[in-house]
């Protein structure tokens, strides 16, 4: 780590931590559309769904490490890990928890922000997100499976831009 940022206040890295949030959001986006652009939608969800399986493992074991977790941490090692992903810093999201099943919505997504800006249509993101919620929770408990509630193109819940059951199969 460089001397700049170990001379930040605590204040001064939690807004860069957000900041960082923002730009990796805006570094998967800006690489998307170029595929989009060039090639066409279903061959940047291609890239996008691959990139993101590698990348949820890795984002997982880190977090998993970094919150000291046990092998099976079950729903509430997931709760505490899915809080520190870097989309959590950028997104406004929430968090249930009933048991052994846990409740992810993502109540205003940047990437879908975005998109409606810039007069794009909606990413289909739930191929994407199908894999990627999967792949992370299994990273942090492999008995956990995962399962897609609401998500674009198939929303059924207008009150988020997505939402992701997560159940401890024990």
């Amino acid at each position: 780590m460089n001397d700049a940022l170990k001379n930040l206040t605590k204040e001064e890295l939690l807004e860069l931590l957000e900041i960082y949030a923002k730009n990796l959001i805006a570094l998967d986006g800006t690489w998307f559309q170029s595929i989009e652009k060039n090639d066409d939608m279903d061959a940047a969800m291609h890239h996008d769904v691959e990139a993101w399986r590698r990348f949820s493992v890795s984002e997982g074991r880190r977090i998993k490490a970094f919150l000291g977790l046990d092998e099976h941490p079950g729903i509430e090692g997931l709760a505490k890990a899915l809080s520190l992903r870097c989309q959590s810093a950028a997104n406004v999201d929430e968090i249930t928890v009933n048991g052994n099943e846990l409740t992810y919505r993502i109540v205003d997504c940047r990437v879908q922000n975005a998109r409606e800006r810039k007069g794009m249509g909606f990413h289909p993101c739930k191929n994407v997100g199908v894999v990627e919620y999967a792949v992370f929770a299994t990273a942090i408990d492999d008995r956990i499976v995962c399962e897609c509630l609401s998500c674009f193109p198939n929303i059924v819940d207008s009150t988020c831009n997505c939402a992701w059951k997560f159940t401890l199969n024990a």
